[in-house]
């Protein structure tokens, strides 16, 4: 019987341990893995926006906006001699967050077309990049396109 509470104690410690989130969670949406030269460039991804998150509190007072918990999207990509450039395309006013394989943290509100989040690495380091799209004015969760490219911006 105490072997019994005593397994039941360390699985509910396991899976409160499992469910709690942060940046190395699981995505809420996809992943992909990238190598330099891709094809098709952009590569580009719906997916949804925004979280109960203030940016500028969790990542940053150089983040803007609100972001989910985990990730929207992972990036594993393995880097060459062009530049990643990571943006958003949305109806509305999004933002940008994302955390590098060497752990800094990089945002963007307006640097892409109109309200549209964009971010360029000129030399971008092999490894995962965590990337959440947020919503400015407000948590709701909105449509965006996510779009990866060595050669352009949108």
């Amino acid at each position: 019987m105490i072997r019994l509470s005593i397994l039941s104690i360390a699985m509910i410690a396991f899976a409160a341990a499992a469910t709690a989130q942060g940046p190395s969670t699981l995505p809420s949406a996809l992943d992909a893995s990238l190598s330099a030269g891709f094809t098709p460039d952009p590569y580009r991804i719906r997916l949804q926006t925004g979280g109960g998150i203030d940016a500028s509190q969790a990542r940053g007072p150089d983040c803007a906006g609100f972001i989910a918990e985990a990730p929207d999207f992972d990036l594993f990509y393995n880097g060459g001699s062009l530049p990643l450039i990571i943006s958003v395309n949305a109806e509305i006013d999004t933002t940008l967050v994302i955390q590098a394989p060497d752990g800094n943290w990089h945002c963007d509100d307006d640097s892409g077309q109109g309200l549209n989040p964009s971010i360029r690495f000129l030399t971008p380091s092999s490894g995962l990049y965590g990337i959440w799209i947020g919503t400015y004015a407000d948590a709701s969760r909105e449509e965006a396109t996510l779009s990866i490219s060595e050669l352009f911006s949108e």
